[in-house]
């Protein structure tokens, strides 16, 4: 059974630094392309990132390129993204998705950019 469990979000001030952890279990993470999506209030789903499968090729949104890198551990089968220089555009519920950005994603994490 598919399951993901992301976590490492919170409240940081703008120009400060998150990293979020997806947790995968019931797959191998590397085999898959792997996703970060994020939601904002009152907006829709957005992709963030992806890197894909079996491979470092990683793809960015225009608005976190330069500031956001994921990766991802293939011994503990877990995706990271690591948010530099975060904005108060960035305020949003983090979510990790397998194969597309509206596939199987867990419960998210909150990630509040504020001063």
């Amino acid at each position: 059974q598919v399951q993901l469990v992301e976590s490492g979000g919170g409240l940081v001030q703008p120009g400060g630094s998150l990293r979020l952890s997806c947790a995968a279990s019931g797959f191998t993470l590397s085999n898959f392309r792997m996703y970060w999506v994020r939601q904002a209030p009152g907006k829709e789903l957005e992709w963030v990132s992806f890197i894909e499968a079996n491979s470092h090729s990683s793809y960015y949104a225009i608005s976190v390129k330069g500031r956001f890198i994921i990766y991802r551990d293939n011994p503990s089968n877990t995706l990271y993204l690591q948010m530099n220089t975060l904005k108060s555009e960035d305020t949003a519920v983090y979510y990790c998705a397998k194969d597309h950005p509206s596939g199987s994603k867990g419960k998210g994490t909150l990630v509040t950019v504020s001063s």
